[in-house]
């Protein structure tokens, strides 16, 4: 990705001397940032351009070219990519409209195609182009005026983007770079990260994201990120009128937001919910150190603000350090009258900016103390050259050793602090709430490096049986396994299945019954009937002969009457297994991410609650344990109004296994065990229904 960031000649297809035209913005914009590089304007016309020489083809360009950005009309793009390919071009950038977003997905192919045939990458189309603060190069038509900083924009919202390097330019927010993806056509998300994970003028990527296509690839390449550097996305398409607007926009589809929500978990994203807070994250992260430990310590001069940082701490996962001995001993010394050395330790309204230094020096050198929040509310002594030089100072001596944030509550004269700070690159909150949240997304990138797992090996011992069996349903024609090859393959990846036989009259009903011992579970078998309980194809708690006969009888009425063309292969005798908490455990094929795994409370109501978790396959049992936790309704597997805590160990073994099967036989599209019967801490969890889909 090199010579696309930092490109040593760059041609502008299209360039134009009206000053209305997307042509002589970006040529403009490139002279105006200082790039240092070679520009060659493209226009028909020739002559001179802010002071370059116009070429009227790009075949007249003598010298070789790194970069080609495309401004014409759709209609003919395709031929100047072709001549680009022909010339040697290594990238193409293609600002120009009118493609897959509006339905013309063949040209978009075919300009690709010719592209891959000289060995040129795509980015587009449908961008604005690229922004890159060390070569200086604005190849945008965006605004001109953009400070550089740590902090790197992947849009797939071209007027998103340039609305956001708007933003960043008024707060005084520096970018190492800024690119839209457009339609990804090509070069995707995934690429790009490729290139900023070694960028070292980069810390943090802020991400707009609609839709990713290769969803499989944007997760290899998030593994790959060193520790000390951040990822933001703000996810559009949640809704499901948001994800409609985000397929029309984009050509791409939204796909659920819950699976996007459980892989940002696991890979360490740290998601935001608009564009503000994906800024305060961003500008907040660029400059923070990595915390030591879970310490927090808020210093105030209001009990009300502080009460309001604790409340939020305890709302964003941060720990609010509480050796009281220890905090006792740290601030007792520099605390004026009526203050508190507990924590949130209170200087009072009385405070002045030595009280504050002298309490900010304390929780610097205490190695107990792993990170500061600092909130100051105007008041009668505020003296505001003082609170600026005293930001300035502490920020200095922090930055290496603990993060600290700033919040100041107040008028006019605290506004002014925080735009003079602003100046300088320091970060400084109005609302507590930013704050201790943008420290909590801080500390959420340090746990998932800290607790990050190795990926496990997909080695499966059984796998040739599950795959003949696969085979053996294919060759039927089936793309959906019966009941007892589901639950076979349950087996085989090493989870408990309650006891069962095939029974295709009703003498190998009673049998089997006797011989599995009562009560005992019917249900129909026949794969044109997948919810068997609305076909009325499922009897329970079966204790004697007699409920056996009427029972099969009834089941066989119900299921022809349901669908009289049903292929029956007899019914499923199974043990009916103890009481527990019902759960569900399964895995999918998702469209974007490959395989997935997935969690919830199980039974006939998980769709309607849909308090499920998701994590892309394969995982390790650390990863599968989190997603267990993650459910609303976990307390219930911990034991509630005494109840005994349930097999969690089991659970996450189960859904690593479950995550292995996926990710190694890709011939499965979906599987689902519901219920997954869990019982208390020792004896285990059983499989009590398991369907698995095949893929066409």
């Amino acid at each position: 990705m090199k010579a696309l960031f930092e490109p040593s000649s760059i041609a502008i297809i299209g360039a134009s001397k009206n000053p209305e035209k997307i042509g002589y913005k970006v040529v403009e914009n490139i002279v105006a940032g200082g790039y240092k590089g070679k520009i060659y304007p493209i226009n028909p016309k020739g002559g001179e351009l802010l002071g370059l020489e116009v070429y009227k083809s790009i075949e007249e360009v003598k010298s070789n070219i790194d970069l080609a950005i495309i401004t014409i009309p759709a209609k003919i793009v395709y031929d100047a990519v072709k001549k680009c390919g022909e010339k040697g071009v290594k990238y193409c950038i293609i600002i120009s409209s009118g493609f897959s977003e509006i339905g013309y997905k063949k040209e978009e192919e075919r300009i690709v195609e010719v592209a891959k045939k000289y060995g040129m990458r795509i980015l587009g189309p449908n961008v604005f182009g690229i922004y890159v603060a060390k070569p200086k190069l604005n190849a945008t038509f965006g605004p001109k005026k953009v400070y550089p900083g740590h902090i790197a924009i992947i849009t797939q919202s071209g007027a998103l983007g340039i609305a956001m390097i708007g933003k960043s330019a008024n707060n005084n927010i520096g970018l190492s770079a800024v690119i839209s993806v457009g339609n990804k056509a090509d070069i995707d998300e995934a690429d790009l990260i490729e290139y900023l994970r070694n960028d070292e003028g980069t810390r943090v990527i802020l991400m707009y994201i609609e839709g990713l296509r290769n969803g499989r690839k944007f997760i290899d390449a998030l593994k790959k990120l060193p520790p000390d550097k951040y990822v933001v996305a703000i996810k559009a398409g949640k809704s499901k009128h948001g994800a409609i607007a985000a397929a029309s926009h984009t050509g791409s589809l939204a796909g659920s937001d819950n699976v996007f929500n459980g892989i940002a978990k696991q890979l360490g994203i740290i998601r935001a919910e608009n564009v503000r807070e994906a800024f305060n994250f961003a500008m907040f992260l660029s400059q923070a150190k990595t915390p030591g430990g879970e310490n927090v310590v808020i210093i105030t001069n209001g009990g009300g603000i502080g009460v309001m940082a604790a409340d939020a701490c305890e709302e964003y996962g941060l720990k609010i350090f509480d050796d009281y001995e220890n905090l006792k001993e740290t601030f007792e010394k520099v605390i004026p009258p009526f203050g508190s050395w507990k924590n949130p330790v209170d200087l009072t309204g009385q405070a002045s900016a030595a009280d504050y230094e002298k309490a900010l020096e304390k929780a610097l050198i205490n190695k107990n103390i792993h990170a500061v929040i600092s909130l100051y509310c105007e008041t009668a002594l505020f003296d505001q050259r003082d609170i600026v030089e005293l930001i300035k100072k502490m920020n200095e001596k922090y930055k290496n050793r603990k993060p600290i944030v700033f919040s100041l509550f107040g008028g006019e004269k605290i506004d002014e602090v925080i735009e003079k700070l602003s100046d300088g690159s320091i970060k400084v909150f109005d609302e507590v709430y930013d704050a201790v949240s943008a420290m909590g997304a801080l500390y959420r990138r340090y746990r998932y490096i800290k607790e990050m797992e190795k990926e496990p090996e997909i080695y499966i011992e059984e796998e040739e049986k599950i795959r003949e069996i696969i085979r053996l349903a294919k060759k039927d024609g089936r793309k959906i396994l019966l009941p007892h090859e589901a639950k076979e393959i349950a087996k085989l990846i090493g989870i408990d299945v309650s006891e069962y036989k095939i029974a295709k009259n009703l003498d190998e009903a009673v049998r089997y019954s006797e011989e599995i011992g009562y009560p005992v579970v019917m249900k129909i078998v026949s794969e044109d009937i997948v919810h068997k309980t609305d076909a009325g194809g499922v009897a329970l708690d079966l204790e004697n002969k007699e409920e056996i006969i009427n029972a099969y009888q009834v089941i066989m009425r119900n299921a022809k009457t349901y669908f009289p063309n049903a292929k029956i292969r007899g019914v499923e005798i199974s043990k009916m297994v103890s009481k527990g908490v019902e759960t569900i455990v399964g895995g999918m094929q998702d469209p974007a991410f490959g395989p997935i795994v997935v969690f919830g409370l199980g039974g006939i109501y998980v769709e309607a609650i849909g308090d499920v978790s998701f994590r892309a396959a394969p995982l390790g049992i650390r990863e599968a344990k989190r997603m267990v936790n993650e459910i609303s309704s976990s307390k219930i597997l911990y034991g509630v109004r005494g109840e005994a805590r349930r097999d969690i160990e089991k659970i996450s073994q189960s859904i690593v296994n479950i995550g292995k099967l996926m990710a190694r036989v890709k011939e499965i599209k979906d599987m689902e065990i519901n219920p997954l019967v869990v019982y208390e801490y020792g004896k285990g969890v059983k499989a009590v229904d398991v369907r698995i889909l095949l893929r066409d």
